[in-house]
């Protein structure tokens, strides 16, 4: 799949995989999302496009009739930052490959279950780059100089 970003001049895109949020237990967790809400504060008046680039929780299982007892603030921030204008792209990966339209309907969020190829398109160039969670994603290298 093809997705093409044209940049802004004054705004960054932002890349997180591997939260994990929910490991090891609701305590550590805890401490883990409230340093990732404030990183996402410190980062939103820069930012054009947020991607959650996998295992952003650790296991998670969505119901059609279940709201997720855990997460909140970093939902609420996601939300926040939606609301502001700011891209927000989520990867599923091998801990969360049972996200399906929760946070697509309830954040605004874009969810991609596979890789991307991202063009990001600025006013002197455009430059390409592979977006995936990478567990499991095999690359032929056989041609590849280093």
């Amino acid at each position: 799949m093809l997705l093409e970003l044209k940049l802004q001049p004054t705004k960054k895109i932002y890349f997180i995989s591997d939260l994990h949020l929910g490991a090891p237990n609701y305590d550590a967790s805890l401490v883990r999302e409230k340093k990732i809400i404030r990183f996402l504060e410190s980062v939103e008046n820069n930012a054009q496009a947020i991607f959650l680039v996998g295992d952003t929780f650790d296991f998670w299982y969505e119901y059609k009739h279940v709201v997720p007892k855990y997460f909140i603030r970093f939902f609420a921030k996601l939300i926040d930052l939606k609301e502001k204008g700011i891209d927000i792209n989520i990867f599923t990966g091998n801990h969360d490959l049972w996200l399906n339209d929760y946070l697509a309907n309830e954040v605004g969020a874009t969810i991609y279950h596979d890789k991307v190829e991202l063009q990001l398109i600025s006013a002197n160039s455009t430059k390409s780059i592979l977006v995936a969670h990478g567990d499991g994603l095999v690359l032929a290298t056989k041609n590849i100089k280093y």
